[in-house]
């Protein structure tokens, strides 16, 4: 009894199979079906191979939400040289809150030459040229991204010759921590000094001819230091035309969490308007030389995330190549031999032509040939 059931069951079982077996016998191979399948099977490899390196890209994602983030410090980060000994330009940054933050609590001043080396100036040269290809294509930023921590390092290198010139510019470099409100942060003539209503810069005691704001920023950054990324203004160099030069830089701060399989960190991303002009109080241009970064932050904060084809989707989308290509071909092979049995037959029967006609007397003319008669002697 229970071999009777496991027989039904078994049959009832063969009868849903749905991939029936055929017998070889009943096979039927052809060089065109031969040449189809090749052409298939090459093209599966090639799509296979295609669809695996999109499956090892990843690609990055943005989104955007209200930053509530307002108790916290901003980190400004700064590299930058004045074509002035150091002793002559004082720099810090007052913010919308009268705060005022002064260069003792994170920059350091460094006498350099303000003339760049050889191998430096290649190196400039090359940040530019990054600078460039990324106001045209922006989705090299992505590149950057996911390219960071792994990058050569962004800062200028030291220079290569003992150069036996004397110091006539000053490096200021280092970090300040700021509120989050907009701020401006200067380099101006003269130590800054607290005053009640803000701050004050000691310039009476500077020569007026000694006035050189032509300066390089090597690197401005906003938030954690993120080796690799490269900022607006890294590499940029103006040369002051007169000794009442102003320049400004007017800076959007966007706040921007950044996660990627090598890091995580929060940073900063930027876009800056620059603006320069003399000082002619004659002419109606007022203000003082120097060099202002006016900054303001954004109330949106960006997440860029770094993701990845799941492995499911990557094997949905092999299978879909494989079934679509088989599925395609063969309905192509199928047309295209139905296409050409016709045209075979039509020719075949094209060589079968009447030899004669009999006509009749009614107009109609008979296309039969005659039936040959077996005359018997």
């Amino acid at each position: 009894m229970r071999r009777l059931n496991r027989k039904k069951t078994l049959s009832l079982v063969k009868e849903l199979d749905a991939f029936p077996k055929v017998p070889d016998s009943y096979v039927e191979t052809s060089a065109s079906g031969g040449t189809v399948s090749l052409i298939a099977f090459t093209t599966m490899a090639l799509l296979t191979i295609m669809e695996f390196s999109v499956y090892q890209d990843t690609w990055m994602k943005y989104e955007y939400e209200v930053d509530k983030d307002f108790s916290s410090k901003l980190r400004i980060n700064i590299d930058i040289t004045v074509a002035m000994k150091c002793q002559y330009v004082g720099a810090d940054v007052l913010d919308l809150a009268e705060t005022m933050v002064a260069s003792a609590d994170g920059l350091v001043y460094e006498p350099a030459i303000f003339d760049l080396s050889p191998q430096q100036r290649e190196w400039q040269r090359m940040l530019q040229r990054i600078q460039s290809r990324l106001q045209e294509e922006h989705s090299l930023q992505d590149v950057i991204f996911k390219s960071a921590f792994k990058s050569a390092s962004t800062a200028l290198p030291p220079r290569e010759d003992d150069s036996s010139q004397p110091p006539d510019a000053c490096r200021i470099h280092g970090h300040l921590y700021v509120n989050k409100v907009a701020g401006n942060f200067h380099i101006t003539v003269g130590k800054a000094i607290p005053h009640p209503r803000g701050h004050a810069h000691l310039a009476a005691l500077v020569n007026h001819d000694s006035y050189n704001f032509s300066h390089r920023i090597d690197h401005l950054s906003f938030g954690e230091l993120v080796p690799g990324i490269i900022n607006p203004l890294d590499g940029t160099e103006k040369i002051a035309l007169d000794h009442n030069q102003m320049f400004q830089y007017f800076i959007t701060v966007v706040p921007t969490k950044l996660h990627t399989y090598k890091i995580s960190a929060d940073t900063h991303q930027f876009s800056v308007t620059e603006r320069e002009r003399v000082i002619n109080h004659a002419a109606g241009s007022h203000g003082v030389s120097g060099i202002f970064m006016k900054y303001d932050l954004s109330s949106l904060m960006v997440t860029v995330t770094e993701e990845h084809m799941p492995f499911w989707q990557f094997f949905v989308r092999l299978c879909g190549i494989v079934g679509g290509i088989f599925s395609t071909t063969g309905m192509l092979h199928g047309i295209g031999k139905f296409i050409v049995e016709i045209i075979y037959c039509r020719f075949r029967l094209g060589a079968y032509k009447p030899i004669n006609s009999v006509p009749y007397e009614d107009g109609h003319t008979d296309n039969h040939l005659p039936l040959l008669e077996n005359n018997t002697h």
